[in-house]
């Protein structure tokens, strides 16, 4: 123990009468026992410097180690895995969809054969040049014809016109300041049409789910037009193992049933809301209740254009990404739209619809689901799907 340093022969010396000795104490002692836990804390202080440094010397040795490198080097290794398997199913999932549409994959299919082989052999760098390739390769897949086999050359005569149909069905090429595209529409008035949303399962499905294709929603419903709806896990995707046809947005079908209410209460995944001559799109799924006394629900994302405005300017969604024949389902007023536009990102179809001047559009499905349908098929019929979206006369 240290013993504070104080000469009583001091106070001893001092001329004080006795009544002021208690007041110089009072002002020593505090100093001393200042001074003292100051020195305590000094060297308090000067170990923990000394542990901390040991440690950093303990850390450098350990980082120089082997088994340290092997670490960081098999976690790199991870995340070059994670990165080329989601690349990779991403592009297996698009050669699935190729497929559906009937169109010709035998050679994605030896490309993609032999990106699993280098990724078998842990050559990364080879299995993303293929799959770069392999991109390269699908979008031009998707270039030479319209989903259900239209060649795309056969639409280079069609016109230019930037304005919709007053109604009914039209196909036409769409003029924008970053390209021109092929467009297929069917206009319709909410004072004479109903829009109504058909399931194939009669309540939430989480597996193994019912489908049908566009034409059986649109031959049992007396519809005149029809679109595919939300998105949904496919059968034949990996990726959808134990999840096969089901869908987990909110939608209202034609017989008053919400689906997917429960997980929806927070949802911000775009819905449209269609009653009576009036559409509403809303921005996230929470904004809307469980109302039964409109005509149909349906939500998916993401919104393309609200109030005459572009809301979608692109993200990181890989399939969104990439340019295809997308669905949507839009409106104007008391004016509702159905349709795809081909060749198009997510985000370039939010262009295309605005600058056709449609005031509200809700991307849909697409990819091997796209179809649409005008007193038969004008794109598709593409793969069985859970719900469509109709339009049935008043």
């Amino acid at each position: 123990m240290i013993k504070p340093n104080v000469n009583f022969s001091v106070l001893k010396t001092l001329s004080l009468k006795p009544i002021l000795l208690p007041v110089v104490a009072a002002i020593l002692i505090p100093s001393i026992i200042l001074g003292y836990q100051s020195k305590a804390l000094n060297d308090q202080k000067n170990q923990a410097t000394k542990q901390k440094e040991a440690i950093s010397k303990e850390l450098s040795v350990l980082k120089a180690e082997d088994q340290y490198k092997k670490n960081e080097k098999l976690s790199s290794e991870i995340k070059k895995i994670e990165e080329t398997y989601k690349k990779s199913l991403s592009s297996y999932e698009e050669i699935l969809d190729l497929a559906d549409q009937k169109k010709n994959t035998d050679a994605l299919s030896v490309l993609f054969a032999q990106n699993l082989n280098y990724l078998s052999q842990r050559n990364y760098a080879s299995a993303e040049a293929v799959l770069s390739d392999l991109g390269k390769k699908i979008a031009a897949e998707n270039a030479k014809s319209l989903p259900g086999g239209v060649p795309a050359a056969s639409t280079a005569n069609v016109a230019v016109n930037n304005t919709p149909p007053g109604s009914g069905y039209s196909r036409q090429n769409v003029k924008t300041d970053f390209g021109t595209f092929l467009v297929d529409i069917v206009t319709a008035d909410l004072g004479s049409t109903r829009v109504i949303v058909d399931t194939a399962s009669d309540g939430d499905c989480s597996d193994n789910c019912p489908v049908l294709s566009l034409g059986d929603y649109a031959g049992r419903n007396g519809a005149f037009a029809a679109v595919n709806g939300s998105y949904f896990c496919p059968a034949d995707y990996p990726s959808c193992a134990g999840k096969s046809n089901s869908f987990d947005t909110l939608l209202m079908n034609k017989n008053k049933v919400y689906f997917n209410s429960g997980n929806n209460v927070y949802s911000n995944v775009p819905a449209v809301i269609f009653s009576g001559s009036s559409a509403r799109f809303v921005g996230r799924s929470l904004e809307w209740g469980r109302d039964t006394g409109v005509d149909s629900v349906i939500a998916n994302q993401p919104l393309l254009v609200s109030g005459g405005n572009v809301v979608f300017g692109g993200d990181d969604e890989i399939k969104r990404a990439g340019a295809g024949s997308r669905s949507f389902v839009g409106s104007s007023g008391s004016t509702v739209y159905i349709g795809v536009v081909h060749s198009a990102n997510a985000a370039q179809m939010a262009r295309v619809l605005h600058g056709m001047g449609i005031q509200n559009a809700l991307n849909l499905d697409s990819g091997g689901s796209t179809a649409l349908l005008s007193g038969g098929y004008k794109v598709g019929p593409g793969r069985n799907i859970p719900n469509a979206l109709l339009f049935i006369r008043k």
